[in-house]
């Protein structure tokens, strides 16, 4: 029996103002799943309206009480685990180690950030004795959050926790594709004592629901993460009415490994980015740099992993039918340009996972720098490889790209993987496996973006500084 979900707003279901549904599928099968609420800018209207009410109160709760509301938050998610995972996997298809990860540290988010809030605070100012002078670090409103279908449940978190840990009412449009895990964290979040309104979800497409959002006059603030068409379209919206937004963008992220370096570790990072999420992460290292003398062994070391992992237990399926298609076009593109793939190259053809959209892991070996599958976001278990003689050329490779999320080093000298590190154009940089985790700032530079999640700088993205000052003098 198919289940019809609604919209959350004001604390509770409400459906969509135009009467209409969108279908779900199961990407691992290509099999119908449930129903949700088609969302238009009537519903857009009805979510920030009940954000707009509800902010100011939110706001004037002391910061520990929100800090306590936040743990409580984190609490049912934790509580919740199974029942995400079910939603997540009926319209991902992810794996359960995946699934596991992902709804653990959207926990964590909650957590962080209300353990952290007591702490983020203004500064006084010292102007002399006869002056009092002090900032404060004030919310914006109501923030509107767009997410992808990439990671649902982990990037609303990513972003609601420090938006609601500021005081902001928040406004949420999850991937019409993906959208359940998000709904139920709304019901959650509202049974666990967030006051009526502070969190509300549309679900819908881009077009309906996405747009009217970063357009309303009474939202301030957007973060928005997904493709860069996408975050030039929002741009301009946010642009035109002067409110500032946070962009999460694409990634052709490098993975540089000298002839020095721990290889097991680093072939067992590649064969990760493969793996994880079926590629399907912006910031995944899609493009492998390994110094001219290990280079073919690295190579062949990580096809021969990647040929034996399994779908549906090592990695999952594209999660939509336009990402599948999009990936075999650029395999097809990749062979009229001449580039012939070590391992994979095609989707399964036969087993169960020719059932649904599950790629092979692919690499490819020694590819000139201009062709399309070095330079393009693939989204997908497609690694690249490029030789290079040298920490000069290893630089260089590593920046001849439009993007800057992230990149890794791999060498034996850490003094040159510091050096690469302050080289690399991109917000952030592993060196020999250094964690970056919840903690850790992340943003891009270039075309992936700007404005900084997770860590203690989100916080400042979702707050605007004022500065008060008094004459003390009679």
């Amino acid at each position: 029996m198919t289940v019809r979900h609604d919209h959350w707003i004001d604390g509770k279901p409400a459906v969509p103002a135009l009467g209409g549904y969108l279908p779900l599928r199961d990407p691992a099968t290509r099999r119908a799943g449930d129903d949700v609420a088609a969302g238009s800018s009537h519903d857009v209207e009805r979510a920030v309206a009940a954000a707009v009410a509800a902010q100011p109160a939110w706001a004037r709760q002391p910061t520990l009480e929100r800090s306590r509301i936040l743990h409580r938050i984190a609490d049912a998610i934790e509580a919740h685990a199974e029942e995400f995972a079910v939603l997540e996997r009926s319209c991902t298809g992810k794996v359960e180690t995946q699934l596991a990860t992902e709804v653990a540290m959207s926990a964590a988010y909650f957590r962080y950030y209300a353990g952290v809030l007591p702490a983020f605070h203004g500064r006084t100012v010292d102007q002399g004795a006869g002056t009092l002078t002090y900032t404060r670090l004030e919310p914006f409103g109501v923030v509107g959050v767009i997410t992808p279908w990439n990671l649902p449940l982990n990037q609303a978190c990513r972003a609601l926790a420090p938006a609601l840990a500021a005081g902001n009412a928040v406004v949420a449009k999850p991937s019409e594709h993906t959208p359940l895990s998000t709904l139920f964290l709304a019901r959650l979040a509202s049974a666990a004592g967030l006051p009526d309104g502070v969190l509300d979800v549309v679900s819908g497409t881009g077009a309906d629901a996405g747009t009217p959002l970063a357009a309303h006059p009474d939202v301030r603030r957007v973060a928005f993460t997904g493709s860069v068409p996408v975050g030039r379209h929002l741009a301009a919206v946010a642009a035109d009415r002067l409110i500032p937004l946070t962009l999460e963008l694409g990634g052709k992220s490098p993975l540089v490994v000298f002839a020095d370096a721990d290889l097991d570790r680093a072939v067992a990072a590649a064969v990760s980015a493969l793996a994880s999420n079926a590629g399907q992460v912006c910031s995944a290292t899609t493009r492998l740099l390994v110094e001219e003398s290990v280079h073919d062994e690295v190579v062949a070391r990580i096809a021969e992993r990647a040929e034996r992992l399994v779908p549906g237990t090592d990695f999952g399926p594209m999660i939509t039918e336009a990402q599948y298609d999009k990936v075999l076009d650029h395999f097809a593109k990749a062979g009229a340009e001449g580039a012939v793939p070590v391992c994979g190259g095609g989707a399964f053809d036969d087993g169960p996972a020719a059932q649904g959209q599950y790629i092979r892991p692919t690499v490819y070996a020694r590819v000139e720098p201009d062709l399309g599958i070095a330079r393009e976001e693939v989204f997908g278990p497609v690694l690249v490889t490029q030789p290079f003689t040298g920490e000069a050329e290893a630089l260089a490779l590593a920046n001849d790209t439009p993007y800057g999320l992230v990149a890794h080093v791999w060498s034996g000298d850490t003094a040159r993987g510091l050096r690469l590190a302050e080289g690399i154009e991109a917000g952030q940089i592993s060196v020999n496996g250094g964690p970056l985790t919840i903690e850790t700032p992340f943003g891009g530079f270039k075309q992936s973006g700007y404005g900084r999640e997770k860590g203690f700088e989100a916080l400042h993205e979702y707050t605007q500084a004022k500065t008060v000052s008094v004459g003390l003098s009679s």
